[in-house]
């Protein structure tokens, strides 16, 4: 992929939601808005600074896009959807569904995105007298390996969620039936499992020493890859009521997982409240789980978006209350929540803080090691009915508000489940309904 920070919406392999470099101090901010075609959901930076984004609206084509880092220009648009699709491929799905949600950035600074009818594609940025253009360079059909010998799902009704590499070259990719397949891009060939009664909602992660890590609804699991084939290195069933909460998109776990230092992988259960639970990553581990620790209230506990890991510490928010968009208009809110939880020396696990009066809808936060700030997308209740949208960022030490900065009020700046990202610049961007929003100190 390329350089960590800079290659996937949760910024690494390990999905750590974690930058070296500094984001906004809160000095003199300018926050500017772009309208892009479509909410600018998973955002890469490439070698040049420029941004690649999908950018797509409910039941409208997804758009890879390339734009202009300072004003948030679109510089040239592909239409990921106008190629022939299976038969239902792009009814009733979710944006992480169609088209390559989570995309990733390779080393050549291409984006590589698995697509709603089953084919992973290359892509090549191309300028030229008339500007820029993408240009496929790359079309894998994994259609064979996704729907072969499987009646149960019919052509177009499993859909890739994920495809990321591992450290060994493998693409491996995972689809919402509770597919996990791993490709060789040099001979094409990809050999799959079906988990049986488990369906996937989440990106996966991966370790250097070619544990892949992917949660279902049911449980968690470390793969490898032997002989190209994905092979189950362990499997814990994680606490789970079998309640869909409120801002969640399953009855499962809501996080990917995330890949610590010291052997560990990171996610949250589906309990009531939910618990962020902490497990070894080795194969032969005598013990599978290292600690676990509840987070939020009960009955008002959920997340749906990835841990922030912070060496031996993890960063997680509370959605719950966020069924839809219609959830926070008319001034409404989400509860709020955000929590830190440490794995002590003795391995067990210690609530640090918790934040009780930030409302964070549906944002994946992430942090800056340069800073020592959480940044996240925030929405207050009110006044009355006007809805408020801040950029704002929490102290890691003990979890208070540094400063909040307006982005827009309305709903059209609903981020909805879109990401928050930190560019190598400092600059800060928030994929929002229809677009995207710039913040940056200027001064």
């Amino acid at each position: 992929m390329a350089p960590t920070g800079t290659s996937n919406i949760h910024n690494d392999t390990y999905m750590s939601d974690s930058y070296q470099w500094a984001g906004p101090l809160g000095k003199k901010i300018k926050v500017t808005s772009k309208w892009a075609g479509g909410e600018c959901a998973s955002m890469t930076f490439n070698s040049a600074g420029q941004l690649i984004a999908i950018c797509l609206l409910p039941k409208t084509p997804a758009f890879l896009t390339l734009m202009d880092p300072d004003s948030l220009k679109v510089l040239t648009r592909y239409n990921l959807t106008n190629r022939p699709t299976k038969a239902g491929a792009l009814v009733n799905r979710d944006y992480t569904e169609l088209s390559g949600g989570y995309f990733y950035l390779n080393n050549l600074d291409q984006p590589v995105v698995a697509t709603a009818d089953h084919h992973l594609i290359t892509y090549e940025l191309l300028k030229g007298k008339k500007g820029y253009a993408f240009n496929p360079v790359s079309d894998i059909d994994l259609n064979a390996s996704i729907v072969a010998g499987q009646p149960t799902f019919a052509a177009g009704e499993d859909s890739i969620l994920s495809a990321l590499p591992d450290f060994n070259g493998n693409v491996w990719f995972v689809t919402t039936g509770g597919l996990v397949g791993a490709l060789n891009p040099a001979t094409k060939i990809s050999q799959t499992v079906r988990l049986a009664n488990e369906g996937i909602t989440q990106s996966f992660s991966m370790s250097e020493d070619g544990g892949v890590y992917i949660v279902t609804n049911v449980a968690m699991y470390r793969f490898d890859a032997i002989a190209g084939l994905p092979t189950q290195g362990w499997r814990v069933v994680y606490a789970n009521d079998g309640v869909q909460k409120e801002g969640q998109k399953s009855a499962g776990s809501g996080t990917s997982p995330t890949v610590m230092p010291g052997g560990r992988v990171a996610i949250t259960d589906n309990d009531n409240p939910l618990n962020v639970v902490v497990y070894n990553t080795a194969i032969n581990a005598p013990t599978r789980q290292v600690c676990s620790a509840p987070v939020f209230n009960k009955g008002a506990s959920s997340t749906e978006n990835s841990l922030i890991s912070v060496g031996n510490a993890l960063i997680v928010e509370n959605n719950y209350g966020n069924l839809s968009v219609k959830s926070v208009t008319g001034g409404k809110t989400t509860v709020p929540g955000f929590a830190r939880v440490d794995v002590q020396a003795d391995g067990t696990c210690k609530n640090v803080w918790t934040n009780s009066t930030v409302s964070a809808p549906s944002v994946v936060p992430k942090f800056s090691a340069a800073t020592g700030l959480i940044y996240t997308y925030t929405k207050p209740k009110g006044p009355g009915k006007v809805n408020r949208w801040y950029w704002t960022a929490l102290d890691y030490r003990t979890g208070e508000v540094v400063y909040s900065k307006l982005a827009g009020t309305g709903v059209a700046f609903n981020n909805s489940y879109a990401s928050l990202y930190v560019a190598p610049s400092g600059v800060g961007y928030v994929g929002v309904l229809k677009g995207l929003i710039r913040v940056a100190d200027t001064r």
